[in-house]
C-alpha cells in the first residue's frame, strides 16, 4: 500500500514548512537526482518493486514520527532527541540512512515521480536533522561559571585532543560515551576538563551531523553549530566580564570601573586561550569528527568572533588618554597576552587562525605603545609636580613616596619593560648629577636608565620644593629625609640590582653632605657663644663678667629656640636620626662642658648666676636626645 503524501500534507508537512523553507533545496537536489539517477538503466519489476516496498516502509516511519511530533491543538511541533524518546531517535536515524541510501545507491533513475518522493523525504528529514540539531545545542550546553573557569585554569594550563582512538571503543554508544572520555583527556594526565556540552549530547550531534553532511547538508548543520556555539562563548564572555562595549562606551566609565574591567579582561584572556577555545576546538572535533575540512573553518570562524569582542576592548584601552594609574593594568594586559602566545600558535597550528594571530600581534603592539607612552607622561608628570605645600616637620614629601613606590611595582615587569624600552633612552645623555666616567650607564639595563632618569627628575623637584622652607636648617633635614628614602626603597629591593651599588654610594653620600650642612645651618651660631673670642684680652682671669654674662644669655636663648622648634622636626629613618643626635652632642656637648668649666667659676657667688647658667651638661645631653621627637 502506497501512502498518498498529498492527503498527509496538513498533518505531516505543515510543522516542516513552518520551520524552514525549503524550496532552493528542492529545486536543486531534485534535478541533480534525476541527473544522476539517468546514468542507469531500469530495473526489473520484481527489484522496483522491492525497492519501493522498502523505501515506502521507511517513509511510513519517519512520517508517522513527524506527525507524533505535530500538536495541531497549539500549532507546536516536539522534538525527537528528548529525555524520554531515545527510542524513536534510533528509530527515524535508522529510517533515513535507509532513505540516503536510496540516493547514494541511485536507483530507479528514470522514475521521476520516486526520485521526487525521495528528494521530498530528505528534504523533510533535513529540515528535522537542523532542528533537532539546534535543539540538543541549545539544552545541552553545560551552565559555566566564573568560579568553575578561573578553578580550571588554575588547575591546568591547556587542554589537547587525543586524536587515537582505540579499534576495541568503536560501535556502541557506550563506546562512544568512553571515546569521548578518552579523548577529553588532559596532557596532564588530570581527569577534570570543561564540557561545553554535555557527552550524551555530543554523540547525538554527531549523529545527526553525519547524515546531513551525507545528504550535502552541511552548511545548514554548520551555520545552526556556528551560531549557537558564539552565543554561547558570548554569553560565557559576560559571566567572565567581558562584554561587547564600543570606544565611546569604555572612555566614559570611571576610574575604579575601568580599573575592574581591565583585571576580568586579563583573566579572561588566560581563560579563553587556554581553556574556553581549546575545549570548543574540542568539541568541533566531535561533533564533526567524520570531516576535518568542515570541522576546522567552523571552530575558526566561532574563535574569530570570540577573540574579536575580547580585541576590541584593548583597542578601545589603547586608544584611552595616558595617565600614571594606568600603566600596570595595561602592563598586565600586555604580559597577559604575551603569555598566551604559545596556547595561540597551539591552537592555530596549522595557519588556519592567521587572522587571529595577526590581530593578536597589533593588539600586543598597540599595548606596548600604550605602555611606553604611559611611561612618559609619567616622567612628565613627575617633572612637573609644582605643589607648593611643604610637609610638616621635614618629612618625606607624598611624592617621593608615590614615585618610589610606583618604581618599586615597576620592577615585577622587568622583562616586559627592558623589552619595550629597549632603544628608548640617549645613552650619550647622563641622568642629572651623575658622573658618567664613573658610572657605568651603558652597562644597565633599558629599564635601569629609565629608572635613573625618573629618579633624577625625582630629585630635582624635590630639590625645587626644599627652597620653599624658610629655615635653611630645615629645607636640608627634608632633602635628607627624602634622598634617604630614595636609597632605603632602593637597598632595600630589586632596584638596587637594577641601579647599582655605585648609585646607592652616591647618594648615601649626598645625605651624609646634607647633613653636615644642617649640622652647619643650626648649630654654628650656637657653638659661636661658647668661643673664647670676645671675652677680655686673652686670660680667663682677665674675662669682662658682662660680655660673659651676654655670651651666656645668647647661648641660652639660641639653644632653647632649636630645641623648642627642632624637637618637632622629623628624621624618618631611625638609624639616621640616632646618627644625628650623636653628630650634634659631639659638637655642643664637649663644647658646652669645656666653656663652662672654664668660667663659670666668673659667675658663681654673684648675683642672679642661675639665670645666665641654665644647664648643667647632663641637661644638655638630654635635651639633645628630645630633638626630632616628632619622628615617633
Amino acid at each position: 500500500m502506497v501512502l498518498n503524501l498529498e492527503e498527509n500534507e496538513e498533518e505531516v508537512i505543515k510543522p516542516i514548512t513552518q520551520t524552514k523553507s525549503l524550496t532552493r533545496k528542492k529545486n536543486v537536489k531534485g534535478d541533480d537526482l534525476i541527473t544522476v539517477f539517468s546514468k542507469f538503466s531500469d530495473l526489473n519489476c520484481t527489484s522496483k518493486s522491492s525497492i519501493v516496498d522498502e523505501f515506502e516502509a521507511n517513509e511510513k516511519i519517519i512520517l508517522d514520527l513527524e506527525s507524533s511530533l505535530w500538536d495541531s491543538k497549539h500549532k507546536h511541533c516536539s522534538f525527537l532527541w528528548e529525555d524520554d524518546s531515545v527510542d524513536d531517535a534510533r528509530k527515524y536515524l535508522s529510517a533515513v540512512d535507509k532513505i540516503l541510501e536510496f540516493v547514494e545507491n541511485r536507483v530507479l533513475a528514470k522514475d521521476s515521480e520516486f526520485v521526487n518522493r525521495v528528494d521530498r523525504m530528505v528534504q523533510i528529514v533535513m529540515v528535522r536533522l537542523e532542528n533537532e540539531f539546534r535543539n540538543i545545542l541549545v539544552r545541552s550546553v553545560v551552565p559555566l561559571d566564573g568560579e568553575r573557569i578561573c578553578g580550571l585554569i588554575r588547575r591546568v594550563s591547556s587542554f589537547v585532543s587525543n586524536d587515537g582512538v582505540s579499534d576495541d571503543l568503536e560501535g556502541s554508544v557506550d563506546d562512544d560515551h568512553e571515546s569521548l572520555r578518552e579523548e577529553r583527556r588532559v596532557s596532564s594526565g588530570d581527569e577534570l576538563c570543561l564540557d561545553l556540552v554535555s557527552l550524551d549530547a555530543v554523540i547525538d550531534l554527531r549523529e545527526i551531523a553525519e547524515r546531513m553532511i551525507r545528504a550535502g547538508y552541511e552548511e545548514e548543520c554548520c551555520q545552526v553549530y556556528s551560531s549557537v556555539r558564539c552565543d554561547a562563548l558570548f554569553e560565557c564572555l559576560s559571566i567572565l566580564g567581558v562584554e561587547g562595549m564600543s570606544i565611546e562606551d569604555v572612555q566614559k566609565l570611571e576610574w575604579s570601573s575601568l580599573d575592574d574591567k581591565m583585571k576580568k579582561w586579563i583573566q579572561t584572556v588566560k581563560t579563553v586561550f587556554r581553556v574556553l577555545l581549546p575545549a570548543e576546538k574540542q568539541l568541533c572535533d566531535q561533533v564533526f569528527v567524520c570531516s576535518e575540512w568542515i570541522w576546522r573553518p567552523r571552530f575558526i570562524e566561532i574563535a574569530k568572533r570570540c577573540v574579536m569582542q575580547l580585541f576590541n576592548f584593548a583597542e578601545a584601552i589603547v586608544s584611552l588618554q595616558r595617565s600614571s594609574e594606568k600603566l600596570f593594568r595595561i602592563l598586565d594586559m600586555y604580559d597577559a597576552l604575551d603569555n598566551v602566545f604559545l596556547d595561540l600558535e597551539a591552537l592555530f597550528s596549522d595557519n588556519s587562525g592567521d587572522f587571529v594571530y595577526t590581530e593578536a600581534k597589533d593588539i600586543l603592539a598597540g599595548l606596548g605603545e600604550a605602555v611606553k607612552g604611559t611611561f612618559v607622561e609619567f616622567e612628565k608628570a613627575v617633572q612637573s609636580e609644582s605643589s607648593r605645600k611643604v610637609t610638616h616637620g621635614g618629612e618625606i614629601h607624598p611624592l617621593a613616596r608615590y614615585v618610589m613606590n610606583y618604581i618599586k611595582l615597576l620592577v615585577d615587569y622587568s622583562d616586559s619593560l627592558n623589552l619595550l624600552l629597549r632603544n628608548s633612552t640617549d645613552s650619550s645623555q647622563h641622568p642629572v648629577g651623575d658622573d658618567g666616567a664613573t658610572f657605568h650607564f651603558d652597562s644597565i639595563s633599558p629599564m635601569g636608565q629609565r629608572l635613573l632618569f625618573l629618579i633624577s627628575f625625582l630629585e630635582s623637584n624635590l630639590e625645587d620644593k626644599s627652597k620653599l622652607y624658610e629655615d635653611g636648617a630645615m629645607r636640608y633635614i627634608f632633602l635628607m629625609n627624602n634622598i634617604q628614602y630614595i636609597v632605603q626603597k632602593v637597598k632595600n629591593s630589586e632596584l638596587g640590582k637594577l641601579l647599582g651599588d655605585h648609585w646607592v654610594r652616591k647618594r648615601r653620600s649626598q645625605v651624609r653632605q646634607y647633613a653636615t650642612c644642617y649640622l652647619r645651618a643650626s648649630w654654628s651660631k650656637v657653638l659661636s657663644f661658647l668661643k673664647d673670642e670676645g671675652l677680655g684680652n686673652g686670660s680667663s682671669n682677665n674675662v669682662s663678667k658682662v660680655a660673659l654674662k651676654e655670651r651666656f644669655k645668647n647661648f641660652n636663648a639660641a639653644f632653647e629656640e632649636i630645641y623648642k622648634t627642632q624637637s618637632g622636626w622629623k628624621v624618618t629613618d631611625p638609624q639616621l636620626r640616632d646618627e644625628l643626635r650623636i653628630s650634634i652632642s659631639e659638637r655642643v656637648s664637649p663644647a658646652y662642658r669645656a666653656f663652662l668649666g672654664r668660667f663659670k667659676s666668673h659667675l658663681e657667688g654673684g648675683r642672679h648666676a642661675s639665670k645666665y647658667i641654665k644647664f648643667t651638661p647632663e641637661e644638655i645631653e638630654n635635651h639633645l636626645l628630645d630633638l626630632f621627637e616628632g619622628s615617633k
